[in-house]
């Protein structure tokens, strides 16, 4: 996004980087373990789960710490890691409202795919748009990646609403792709990208 900080702890690979992205009102950093009760509130209600495929509910304080483990993995693996998970933190409060992840990053073919969650208390405020917009930028800036896939389900208006003021398309449905864990319901995906010629800066 422009007109925006973003600063990176690394090495002189970014791939390795130990990252903090920043924006005007944003951290987007690695999650730590102070982290859980902000995650436990962000992603134990339904208005949020429901549009995330592996996010059960109700979402309990043991799934918080495999999530951190998880995440925790990812950063020890340096150069050779294919995801990146950010806390977003919103820096007035110092609180995290939700995350952004850039995953299944291939550095052969210049893609990468992710997605984002934002606590139903700051929706409606531009924070999710601010959020993804760094996660493009530094995927295409500083990874020197070339596309970006995504989706959403069926309904989540929001969610496609926010991808195509940055120039996604929609390439395509995947009926009945996924049961949600939260409500069990079986959901269609529509599948989403993003080339880097077409990328649409804020």
């Amino acid at each position: 996004m422009c007109n925006m900080d973003h600063q990176a702890i690394s090495t002189s690979n970014p791939s390795e980087a130990i990252l903090k992205l920043e924006t005007p009102r944003l951290l987007l950093r690695a999650w730590v373990q102070a982290d859980i009760p902000d995650l436990l509130e962000g992603l134990n209600d339904l208005r949020v789960s429901r549009w995330l495929a592996f996010v059960p509910y109700p979402y309990t304080r043991a799934a918080a710490e495999n999530w951190l483990s998880h995440c925790e993995r990812l950063s020890e693996l340096g150069g050779d890691r294919t995801a990146y998970e950010f806390a977003i933190e919103l820096k007035v409060e110092q609180k995290v409202i939700g995350g952004v992840s850039l995953t299944r990053v291939s550095r052969l073919h210049g893609t990468a795919g992710g997605g984002i969650w934002l606590n139903a208390s700051y929706q409606g405020y531009g924070y999710g748009t601010e959020a993804f917009g760094e996660k493009i930028r530094f995927a295409f800036e500083d990874l020197h990646l070339r596309r970006l896939e995504n989706g959403f389900f069926s309904g989540n208006t929001a969610s496609w609403a926010m991808q195509q003021r940055f120039g996604y398309q929609l390439e395509g449905e995947r009926r009945k792709a996924y049961r949600c864990m939260a409500d069990g319901v079986l959901k269609n995906e529509y599948i989403t990208g993003l080339l880097k010629e077409e990328w649409k800066k804020e």
